[in-house]
């Protein structure tokens, strides 16, 4: 395999992914104290990482080329 066949596989599965999953999200934990000081109770706080789709149509079409480029002959 040539040297850019593999960089560009790996945008182009990264691509597929960002168009098939549109946004993450993860919980994070916060121990938050009462209004007299004496009570704690955790709250899980969501976070959601939105993912545009034409980040992945240009990884995509970044990954092809790399991919097109690894598969020209050498020159000689």
């Amino acid at each position: 395999m040539r040297p850019y066949s593999i960089p560009g596989l790996v945008l182009v599965v990264f691509g597929v992914i960002a168009l098939a999953i549109r946004s993450i999200t993860f919980f994070t934990t916060d121990t938050v104290v009462g209004p007299l000081g004496f009570f704690a109770w955790d709250v899980a706080k969501p976070h959601t990482i939105f993912i545009n789709p034409i980040a992945g149509l240009i990884a995509i079409a970044i990954g092809v080329a790399l991919m097109m480029a690894a598969r020209r002959p050498a020159a000689g």
